[in-house]
This record gives C-alpha cells, sequence and structure tokens, in this order.
C-alpha cells in the first residue's frame, strides 16, 4: 500500500461540493470525496501554517511545546518511521515555510522537491516574479501537481509516502482571470490584499473589495480542484488506485466577511491597508478561531474501504497516526492523535469527546512568532474547544469567551455564554484536562485555569 497524501493551504470546508457547497466548482474533490470516506466534523489542532504542519508530522498538540520554529531533530515524524521502513518519502511543497531559516521540515523526506516562488510575494517581490508568467502553468500549484507527476512516472512502481503541499488558495489570489470569472464575470483583475481586521475599522476600504478577493478565492479553488483533478488521472492511469490510498485536506480556513466583517484570519491592533508581512511594528489582537477557520475538509480514499459519511469530532493530529496504520505500521508511543482506520472501517465508531484548535498558547504581551515567522507582540493566545453540539471561544481575559450553539447556530451568530453558564464550564474544564494531558508549561496553564464570561 502507499499513501498520497495532499494539503491545500487555507481551502474552506465549506467551498467544497462534497459538504454541501453548490456554486463552487470543485468537481475533482467532489469525485475523489464520493469515492472516500468524507469526515463531516475535523477540526484544525494548532494554528496557523507551520505549527499546523508541526501537527501533522508528529501526530501532536504541538501547540503546547512549540510555536512557529524548526522542527526539532529529535522528533518522531512520519517521514522518519517510514523512511526507516523502506518506503521512499517523498514531499512536493511550493508553501514557502519549509526551508526558510533552517526550519528542518525537509528532515527524514528521501526526496524533496520545492517549488519556489511564493515566498518572493511575502518578500514584497511578486509584481517581479510574476510578471513573467505566461499561462496557468506558471503558477505555483500547477507546478506543484506537475513536479509530483514527474516524480511518479519515475517510481510509482516504489512503495512510497507522497507528501504534497500547495499554498493556493493562500493569499494572494492571483489564479488566472478565467477563473474568478467564474464567480464576478466583470472582474477587473485587481488582487486585493486581506487586511487581517474588520473591513470598516479600515478607512477607505469598501465591502466591495471583500467580495472582489472572495470571488479570487473562489477561483484559487478551482483551480487547485483542476489541477489535483490532472494528478489524480495520472494515478489513475498508473494503474495505483487499488494500491494507493489518497488524503486531501487544509490546515485552516479564512474569514470573508462573517462575523462583523471579519476579513482574515488573526486581527490586527491597528487596522491598515499595508500588507501584514511588512508591518511588523503592529501586534494581535483578539482574534477568535470561528468555525470558518477551524472546521476543515477531510476526506481518505482507501482501496476496498466502502464510502461514506463519519459524523465523529476528529482532529488534525489524527492523519499522521491514520497515515502509518493504512500502511501497517507501528504508531510510536509518543503520537496523542487516534489512528481513523477504525472509523473509516465502520462509521459507527465513536469519535472524540472534544476538540482543541489554538493558537500557540501565548501570554499577552508577549512576542512570538505567528503567520509568517515573523516576531510581533500579542495579546494572547485564543483557543476553541469543539463538541457535538457546542463551541467555547476562549480567551483568557474576563469576557471575552464565547459559547455557540451549532446545531441552532451554525453560523455562529449568538453568544449564549450568559444563558448557559453550566455548559462553558463544562466545555473550559476539557480545555484543563487537554492542558494537563499535553503538559503546558505552568506558565501558560496558570492562567487559563479559570472561566470568566
Amino acid at each position: 500500500m502507499n499513501v498520497i497524501w495532499i494539503i491545500s493551504d487555507t481551502f474552506r470546508k465549506d467551498h467544497l461540493g462534497c459538504y454541501g457547497n453548490n456554486w463552487i466548482r470543485t468537481p475533482a474533490l467532489d469525485a475523489l470525496a464520493v469515492k472516500s470516506v468524507c469526515f463531516a466534523r475535523h477540526y484544525a489542532a494548532d494554528f496557523p501554517t507551520m505549527p499546523a504542519r508541526a501537527d501533522f508530522y508528529t501526530g501532536r498538540w504541538t501547540g503546547s511545546f512549540m510555536r512557529w520554529e524548526p522542527m526539532p531533530r529529535d522528533q518522531t515524524t512520519i517521514a522518519r518511521v517510514l523512511v526507516r521502513k523502506g518506503f521512499h518519502t517523498v514531499a512536493v511543497v511550493d508553501t514557502p515555510f519549509y526551508l526558510r531559516n533552517n526550519m528542518n521540515y525537509d528532515h527524514s523526506f528521501r526526496t524533496f522537491i520545492e517549488v519556489v516562488g511564493q515566498e518572493y510575494w511575502l518578500r514584497g517581490l511578486g509584481d517581479d516574479t510574476r510578471a513573467s508568467w505566461r499561462s496557468e502553468l506558471d503558477r505555483y500549484a500547477p507546478q506543484s501537481f506537475m513536479k509530483a507527476m514527474n516524480w511518479l512516472e519515475r517510481h510509482y512502481k516504489e512503495d512510497f509516502f507522497l507528501y504534497i503541499d500547495v499554498w493556493d488558495p493562500h493569499e494572494p489570489w492571483d489564479a488566472p482571470n478565467y477563473y474568478t470569472e467564474l464567480y464576478m464575470p466583470d472582474y477587473d483583475g485587481e488582487v486585493v490584499e486581506p487586511i487581517y481586521a474588520r473591513w470598516q475599522d479600515v478607512p477607505g476600504f469598501k465591502e466591495e473589495k471583500v467580495k472582489k478577493a472572495h470571488a479570487c478565492y473562489c477561483g484559487e479553488c478551482t483551480m487547485v480542484d483542476t489541477w489535483i483533478g490532472y494528478f489524480l488521472r495520472k494515478v489513475e492511469n498508473m494503474g495505483l488506485m487499488e494500491k494507493t490510498s489518497i488524503i486531501f485536506t487544509t490546515d485552516h480556513g479564512f474569514c470573508f466577511g462573517e462575523h462583523g466583517g471579519y476579513f482574515g484570519k488573526l486581527m490586527r491592533a491597528r487596522p491598515s491597508t499595508t500588507p501584514y508581512w511588512f508591518d511588523t511594528g503592529n501586534r494581535w489582537t483578539r482574534s477568535p478561531l470561528w468555525e470558518e477557520i477551524a472546521a476543515c475538509p477531510l476526506f481518505i480514499y482507501m482501496p476496498r474501504i466502502r464510502p461514506g459519511l463519519y459524523h465523529g469530532l476528529t482532529s488534525a493530529v489524527d492523519i499522521m497516526p491514520t497515515v502509518l496504520d493504512i500502511l501497517g505500521q507501528e504508531i510510536p508511543r509518543s503520537v496523542e492523535g487516534r489512528s481513523l482506520l477504525p472509523a473509516m472501517r465502520e462509521l459507527s465508531t465513536k469519535g472524540r469527546e472534544f476538540v482543541v484548535t489554538t493558537h500557540p498558547f501565548s501570554n499577552p504581551r508577549q512576542v512570538i512568532r505567528s503567520v509568517d515567522g515573523q516576531e510581533r507582540e500579542t495579546e494572547g493566545s485564543d483557543t476553541t474547544i469543539t463538541t457535538k453540539e457546542w463551541s467555547l471561544l476562549y480567551h483568557p481575559e474576563p469576557g471575552q469567551s464565547w459559547l455557540y450553539h451549532l446545531p441552532s447556530d451554525p453560523k455562529q451568530e449568538k453568544n449564549v455564554i450568559e444563558g448557559h453558564p453550566d455548559v462553558a464550564r463544562e466545555l473550559h474544564q476539557m480545555l484543563v484536562k487537554f492542558m494537563h494531558d499535553t503538559n503546558l508549561p505552568a506558565e501558560l496553564r496558570d492562567p487559563r485555569m479559570k472561566l470568566i464570561p
């Protein structure tokens, strides 16, 4: 058995047809989902980009002991386990943080292929690099899938673990215009940068820009889906579908004007049109992890496993042990996630009692690396605790924790913490248990031992 694990950064769950969307075009992923076990209640663990990858690599809630930092060489990672068992471990990535600043995320991959270019946008060189684009294939996600296909042509008869990580549909949202025109026929070509704030708080910023940005984002979702479709046809043509499991997921989502105009995935204390990667003197303020950000798509195709929909709660830390289980490998004792293979075989298998989605833990006025690896002051990390019915958006500051009843309020529009204080306290105690179980240091744990509505 082989495994192909595809990560598409910032791909919102509710933008896929297989999760109920009926207007965004994702036919390739929807077709894969029909053949897969689709997980209805899957959630991010640590947030954002590289903390999430640390979870993927280790099967652990790394936010309790890591932040945005290099992968320690002594960590037991999925590639480290599999390369020792004789699998050809290969990664094809264009997400731009795997190698920058000695991040060490190529460790134990026998083959590591980086598609360079996305980092130029972060360094303010986007116009220079993108000026040379002549066709869709010049974009980074298409290049990544082409390189993955080229690698398979040479190695498809080997036992392999192929890990593909594309940054699209992460901003900048600059797919070919014809993709955006599917969702905004009169699109004028403007690439809107997210402001990471409420759009109403930025002078001169209009809601029309958020709508344009969303149309561009939807275009990128369709572009990614298109190239996944090309890639999967190649996998089929090589006869790999009968001996290869395929996983699709993301790290987190994004807000496009929901929750009072929230446009981003974190909030800046001083809203500005200056791109956040240049705005190093600013600080991160309260940044709740709403469903749009925390709820993630996950579906897993495995030969001879009946397709279906699993309703139990699952976490991003569960994917790594699932891969090892699929490949018949022993799961290391350090892993905190649970294999999802039993749930795939029997959809009535009980899920988690709760899941935790969190920024790497930090206290107010701490300076940490987040989002793009830049050091910025924070007003304290946000954490979301989710159960079958409830979602507690927790913050240690008084009055900053919010409770939502998801079955009756899936868009999280009505905070009901005052009417259900016992439920809020119960979810908070789940967080307390989580902090103890993951050995969160006392200086981070103690300020979170109380819930002050």
